[in-house]
């Protein structure tokens, strides 16, 4: 199969609209964000790696680079409909690594809008690996959480999502009293969503309140009596994706002077265009929870309320 960027459908930025490639596990349905996906390959071989998760089929080369390999029909208990040397690998690459995922087989290129995304039972009846039902053709397509999953196969990767204490006595230094600021999370994850939580109060900000899709942040920013100092935004959501919600925010003169940052597992060239393009202050890619850190501080101390609290 050639290269999925080949193959992806123009979409206007902020339009709750985006794509997923659509595989098979057995005889479930599953979907994985374009923009997560480099390329789809037939089965290439494996070198075994001791030791590991019993999900992590090994390591292969392709085009020179040495990749992780994932079975997903391991991670979930699904029985495979193909054998191994007639498995699809999706090659996916996002929070800054390149892995591939073992699959049955691929379907198609899917284009969707975030209101098809369903999270009712998310957590109760589909478990923790999965986010979404999508429903399409009278298929029930599940979205999974790709990011816990890596994780859970890697847990050394927890490691990136820790910042230093000193990062906490610049953000006082500079800013003042830390709880006067009120920080709004836009993220659909709760893996993520509980790790920026984490490091967000590790730096000193209590202040804080967490949704799961960009509608939910739409409706608390048009509340009366609720100012937020900034925004923090994931780009795919159900509901309202956060390009979308970056532009209504920047749209909007009640509410354009609130800094937003787009903090996503994906931030390949064009994507830092579209969020440039609907007015996004500062584009920063998972797990860099440092730098999303320091770049909290930094557009804050720009903000008047900054300026009000050192001089007072």
């Amino acid at each position: 199969m050639a290269r999925v960027a080949d193959e992806k459908i123009l979409t206007e930025v902020g339009t709750n609209e985006w794509q997923v490639v659509v595989f098979l596990l057995g005889n479930q349905y599953f979907a994985i964000n374009v923009d997560k996906t480099r390329e789809i390959l037939r089965w290439p071989g494996v070198r075994d790696v001791p030791q590991t998760h019993p999900a992590m089929r090994g390591i292969t080369t392709i085009r020179g680079e040495v990749i992780p390999l994932i079975d997903l029909r391991t991670y979930l208990g699904i029985t495979p409909c193909a054998e191994l040397e007639e498995a699809k690998l999706i090659v996916a690459e996002f929070n800054k690594m390149k892995l591939g995922f073992v699959v049955d087989g691929v379907d198609r290129i899917y284009r969707i809008n975030s209101d098809e995304l369903d999270a009712s039972l998310t957590g109760t009846f589909l478990g923790e690996n999965s986010l979404y039902v999508i429903k399409r053709e009278e298929r029930n397509i599940l979205l999974l959480d790709y990011e816990r999953i890596v994780q859970v196969v890697n847990p050394g990767l927890a490691d990136q999502f820790k910042v230093e204490n000193k990062i906490s006595a610049d953000a006082s230094s500079a800013l003042g009293n830390l709880e006067e600021y009120k920080i709004l999370v836009a993220e659909d994850s709760p893996l993520i969503r509980k790790l920026i939580q984490e490091v967000l109060v590790s730096g000193g900000f209590h202040n804080l309140e967490v949704v799961g899709h960009g509608k939910a942040a739409w409706d608390r920013l048009n509340e009366d009596g609720d100012d937020f100092d900034i925004l923090l935004t994931d780009i795919e959501m159900p509901k309202m994706d956060g390009l979308t919600l970056t532009r209504r925010v920047k749209e909007d003169n009640r509410l354009s002077h609130i800094p937003v940052i787009v903090f996503s597992s994906v931030m390949a060239e064009d994507i830092k265009r579209k969020a440039q393009s609907v007015g996004a202050d500062a584009q920063i890619t998972k797990p860099e929870m440092a730098h999303l850190l320091e770049k909290v501080i930094e557009l804050l101390g720009k903000t008047p309320k900054a300026a009000r609290l050192l001089a007072s």
